[in-house]
């Protein structure tokens, strides 16, 4: 078995200044770990194509990606909100990234593969309809799951999120959609500041407080995600796969290690195959720990192929 491994040299040239956590290290970290872990002869690799407007109007508004076309710059830095900038060759990172989402569909789709990992930047999950915020310029995720249902004629697809930040962009996206089933994990009161008090059929919010450790994180995820997850039956899953719970990564405060993503990984996996005809398309989002991001994606990729 193979994963398909979706990335682009453009994600690596988007820059938002000296000393931002979310820089192109993140993905030279994830490479360097999955080849000498000796992971990379299990990948199966393809250059993320650029998404088109068809595609990102699906998930936002239109007039906010006229936006953010017009507003990139030919030189310099644009400031789109207060963590979140675009340099010349970001609006080129953010159609990859959101486009390897759409390739990883087509590949799952159509049998190509049955597990894609999208190595990615800028991430997406805080990019809301009609707002880029949080490192966020596109949802990536949410486009790949809209292409999914409309191009695929899917009828059922999940997200399951355990960034250690609330994907607040996602639920804006799909919270009218019963299509989508969007599970998340998060820390709060944390960063954005919001889904603790959200929870309906379709979007379960579980919020953590600070220094929630593996074992909790478990328990929860088994009590509230996993039940939820086999009813819904997904045709398809996508993982929202932030590393930033790590207990290394000083951005946040839980104490999750690279065994947790694993476990949590393999348990999404056990209802893809059930559901799902085993399709799972995984998504980089946050993780700012180099070192602890590279073992935590190897351990997920591991857990991946089984």
């Amino acid at each position: 078995m193979s994963i398909a491994f979706i990335s682009h040299p453009d994600c690596i040239l988007h820059e938002m200044g000296p000393g931002h956590p979310e820089n192109p290290e993140r993905l030279k970290a994830i490479e360097d770990l999955l080849l000498s872990s000796g992971l990379d002869v299990a990948l199966q690799r393809y250059e993320a194509p650029l998404a088109t407007r068809e595609q990102l109007c699906r998930v936002h508004d239109s007039k906010y990606v006229e936006q953010i076309f017009s507003r990139a710059p030919q030189k310099g830095i644009v400031r789109l909100d207060q963590d979140t900038t675009m340099n010349p060759y970001s609006l080129a990172a953010a159609l990859r990234a959101a486009g390897a989402v759409v390739l990883g569909v087509d590949l799952v789709m159509s049998d190509r593969s049955k597990l894609v990992f999208c190595n990615v930047r800028p991430p997406g999950h805080h990019a809301e309809r009609k707002r880029a915020m949080g490192f966020c310029i596109f949802n990536n995720i949410t486009v790949g799951a809209a292409h999914a249902l409309h191009e695929h004629c899917l009828e059922r697809v999940a997200i399951m999120d355990f960034d250690v930040h609330h994907g607040n962009g996602t639920e804006d996206i799909f919270q009218n959609n019963l299509g989508v089933l969007y599970c998340s994990t998060f820390q709060h009161p944390f960063y954005p500041y919001s889904g603790a008090d959200v929870e309906s059929e379709h979007i379960i919010n579980v919020a953590l407080p600070m220094g929630t450790e593996g074992s909790q994180f478990r328990a929860v995820v088994t009590s509230h995600w996993l039940p939820k997850l086999e009813a819904f039956k997904p045709e398809l899953i996508f993982i929202s796969a932030g590393f930033d719970a790590h207990i290394e990564d000083n951005m946040a405060g839980l104490g999750l290690l690279e065994t947790d993503f694993a476990w949590v990984t393999t348990k999404i996996k056990e209802i893809a195959e059930q559901h799902a005809s085993g399709r799972i398309v995984s998504v980089l989002e946050g993780g700012y720990a180099l070192s602890a991001l590279g073992r935590s994606v190897a351990a997920h990729l591991d857990a991946l192929l089984g």
